[in-house]
């Protein structure tokens, strides 16, 4: 088990849930726009939140957003140790840094101090994009054994100046070296780690990475939090990491909604039906299993686990619950029939 940290209100290792995050897009020295678009993040469950922090202003921003928003408040930051030191002075929950990049090792030493003092950890972020150019060669490239030494000599460096409350990512947007990176992690440190896989892209392929890269590594019991990182409206980042949960077992809440692929017996024009009922059900917050079938021999019978579902016929369709077919209805009345069931639950 990985040692636990606070982030904020949210544990992270130890045994805690994995904790879903996301990043703004906003300017974070708009507060106005950067607290809105936190707000909804939330909403739809984001748990822990990162603002990137290239400059004074968004520094200065940090306790002015921290005000207005519930969820844990993490700074992004690159290059210039000021900026750590200006969120940490304005009640940031977390830092995420790389401590080889800030500067010399006193500089290191005054961010570990002040980290130290106000209880607020520090995510290592090493990236196969931006690995040292002293590992690359070493290793020819960049290897999973690279990513992991530039991580663990972090680690180090921040050991050094008696800091201890750490956690570590080392993504890659090549899924199998990604994989390979957190293995191998897993296996020499207890530090929490922060999964992920990195410009991921579109959400079509994005989420077929991050899918297999982060839900792979929570199925081998490896990853304590994560950010699934899509091209797309940040939204979409914590759809598809409550997805990904619930696939890999971790989540319970929600609906989960199985569907079959229709074939040939098909009789109803059964893709539109599910698409309309995964958006009717898209708030819903009952732990249930409902299934959209396409005919009576793939409905009741190999969805029998469902707690209520529906499986088409020849302009009809019938409604069962576990297994047990409960009646028939006409064809454009088998998704209100469905949902009346539901609301019954």
């Amino acid at each position: 088990m990985t040692k636990k940290l606070m982030v904020g209100k949210v544990a992270v290792g130890g045994g805690a849930p994995v904790s879903i995050q996301s990043m703004c897009n906003t300017k974070t020295d708009d507060v106005a726009a950067t607290v809105a678009q936190i707000h909804a993040l939330e909403d739809a469950g984001c748990e822990i939140i990162r603002v990137a922090v290239p400059d004074e202003d968004a520094a200065k921003a940090v306790d002015k957003i921290k005000e207005q928003i519930a969820i844990p408040l993490i700074s992004d930051i690159h290059f210039n140790y000021k900026l750590a030191l200006m969120c940490a002075e304005r009640g940031i929950d977390a830092l995420r840094i790389n401590p080889g990049n800030i500067g010399g090792e006193e500089k290191v030493k005054a961010v570990a101090d002040i980290c130290r003092q106000k209880n607020i950890p520090i995510r290592i972020g090493v990236n196969g994009g931006s690995l040292e150019k002293e590992l690359r060669a070493k290793y020819g490239g960049v290897t999973a054994e690279a990513l992991v030494e530039s991580a663990m000599g972090h680690v180090k460096l921040l050991n050094r100046y008696d800091f201890d409350d750490i956690c570590i990512s080392v993504k890659c947007s090549d899924v199998p070296l990604t994989m390979r990176a957190y293995t191998l992690l897993s296996q020499q440190t207890d530090y929490p780690l922060h999964l992920g896989v990195t410009e991921a892209g579109t959400p079509s392929m994005g989420m077929v990475k991050s899918a297999m890269g982060i839900g792979g590594l929570l199925c081998m019991g490896i990853g304590d939090t994560l950010r699934v990182t899509l091209t797309a409206d940040p939204l979409e980042e914590i759809y598809a990491a409550k997805k990904i949960l619930r696939a890999a077992g971790l989540r319970q809440e929600g609906v989960n909604l199985i569907a079959c692929p229709t074939c040939g017996r098909t009789r109803i024009n059964l893709i539109p039906m599910a698409e309309e009922v995964e958006r009717r059900l898209a708030n819903c917050k009952k732990n249930i299993t409902v299934a959209v079938m396409g005919c009576a021999v793939n409905g009741p019978g190999e969805a029998s686990a469902a707690d209520v579902g529906i499986a088409g016929g020849n302009g009809e369709g019938l409604v069962f619950r576990k297994g047990e077919i409960l009646y028939k209805v006409p064809q454009e009345r088998l998704v209100d029939a469905l949902m009346g069931e539901i609301e019954k639950l």
